[in-house]
């Protein structure tokens, strides 16, 4: 399968596999007309242009495709045609994504005339998704224990889980720091013989960055939505144990998890990746040159009327094109890994992970022909007020950050390049439909009763062919 990605480049590194570590991939080239300061080229950017053509192709190309053989708006050797249609188109806002997950056909020949037509983009050859499976660059040390909180039934299985991970693989383990100030872990025996052991971390302190190899939810759906906010970018594989209360993101079960364990950190296990989201709120008051900080978020953003009574006056924006306005109670920008959370409950699909794709979910829309819709992965998309809205807008990503969006600002939602490796009980489909019936119950329904023999079926159709008869006689009759 080959997949375009094209990438900005504002783009500084991506993850050469899952967990610590990246290597610088984006580069670009650009040709000048002007004169070396040593005097020692003196040609134009069009005789320059062919041999900078070769070194370009080896780069991550723009996706302006005039990006090799650019010109200066200044440039004294070039007509004003030539730095018109040289001159590079820019979007809005200055940071990266992902043009097109979607592979291309495999037919590029469309009847006797017709054909795919060659551009320059990068195409990358990648792995089924289906076949993606884990491994290890070299065996990982370090191990990041996510619990879930004020929950004293997670606290057994928790101490337990900590013993065993140093004292029989003797890993390096990185718990909050709330845990080691926990009053209830605290009278425990068990976990004081341990504590001196363990690495503490605060969230908003200490940067986890290339320093865990690999990481363990105990409890719900919530402990991954944790992880993802704590890892902004590269995230170590998940291994999510159901612990909590829905646990339709946590396949294992926690009765025999020292085979488990063991299975994932010798590299036997199945792999879901589950995209992300890239979210930006530029404010109207801030330099838009400036780098804006950006959130990524693994279920969804929710754009809604917050403590205003008045109905949600939103314009939505696809690739800096005016898409329609959004009337009601918000909307919801959603990953495959959240339609089936806030976007489900407000009548959306529920889509498989693996399938690169944005939904956008309204929420209680004062019309009756506004549906949810489903949209490629890596459009942009720019959330803004509408001029006539009468209240603000506020802003929530996975149910957290809540922040007010008002006139004149902008949301922008993208597919993050960093998606969230979670590590199959089974494997990505076993995985999924088994949850949309344990969590969701999904299609449950009485079975119909069948006929206990086949001359009952018959006997049934003789009596209606009897009965059509008699009444057809009954017509003629009268």
């Amino acid at each position: 399968m080959k997949v375009q990605h094209v990438e900005e480049e504002a783009f500084g590194s991506s993850a050469g596999r899952y967990g610590s570590g990246a290597t610088d991939t984006s580069a670009a080239i650009r040709v000048s007309c002007r004169r070396r300061e040593d005097g020692g080229d003196s040609g134009t950017c069009c005789d320059r242009s062919a041999a900078a053509k070769t070194a370009a192709t080896a780069t991550i190309n723009r996706s302006d495709a005039a990006t090799v053989g650019r010109v200066d708006d200044d440039c004294k050797n070039c007509t004003a045609e030539q730095r018109r249609v040289r001159k590079p188109r820019r979007r809005s806002g200055s940071w990266p994504r992902t043009r097109s997950l979607n592979a291309p056909s495999p037919v590029q020949q469309f009847g006797p005339c017709g054909r795919i037509m060659k551009t320059s983009a990068l195409v990358t050859t990648i792995q089924d998704p289906a076949s993606q499976r884990l491994t290890w660059a070299k065996n990982p040390l370090s191990v990041l224990v996510i619990k879930k909180v004020r929950d004293m039934s997670v606290l057994p299985p928790f101490i337990e889980l900590v013993r065993w991970l140093t004292q029989e693989k003797s890993m390096i383990v990185f718990v909050e720091h709330s845990v080691m100030e926990d009053t209830m872990l605290s009278s425990n025996s068990g976990f004081m013989e341990i504590r001196e052991k363990l690495n503490s971390f605060q969230d908003s302190k200490d940067d986890l960055t290339d320093k865990i190899d690999f990481i363990i939810c105990l409890g719900g759906d919530g402990t991954l939505l944790y992880a993802s906010l704590l890892f902004q970018k590269s995230v170590p594989p998940v291994m999510a144990f159901h612990l909590g209360s829905l646990g339709f993101l946590t396949p294992f079960k926690f009765d025999n998890f020292q085979q488990q364990v063991t299975n994932v950190l010798e590299g036997h296990a199945a792999l879901t990746l589950r995209s992300r989201l890239r979210c930006i709120i530029v404010k109207k008051n801030e330099d838009k040159d400036k780098p804006q900080p950006n959130l990524l978020v693994l279920n969804e953003v929710v754009i809604d009327r917050g403590p205003s009574p008045y109905l949600s006056n939103i314009d939505l924006f696809l690739d800096r094109k005016y898409i329609t306005s959004v009337q009601g109670d918000g909307l919801i920008i959603s990953t495959p890994t959240g339609s089936t959370a806030y976007a489900v409950a407000a009548g959306a699909s529920m889509i498989h992970p693996s399938v690169p794709a944005i939904m956008v979910t309204p929420i209680c829309p004062h019309s009756l022909s506004f549906r949810p819709i489903v949209v490629p992965a890596g459009v942009e998309l720019s959330i803004m007020l509408s001029p006539d809205a009468r209240s603000t807008a506020w802003v929530s990503f996975d149910g957290r950050n809540q922040q007010e969006l008002c006139a004149d600002d902008s949301l922008q939602v993208t597919t993050s390049i960093y998606s969230l490796p979670s590590i199959c009980a089974q494997d990505q489909i076993s995985d999924w439909f088994d949850s949309l019936a344990e969590c969701l119950h999904w299609n449950v329904r009485k079975r119909q009763k069948h006929f206990e023999e086949l001359s009952d079926l018959a006997h049934c159709k003789y009596e209606d062919s009897l009965n059509s008869t008699s009444k057809d006689t009954l017509l003629v009759t009268d």
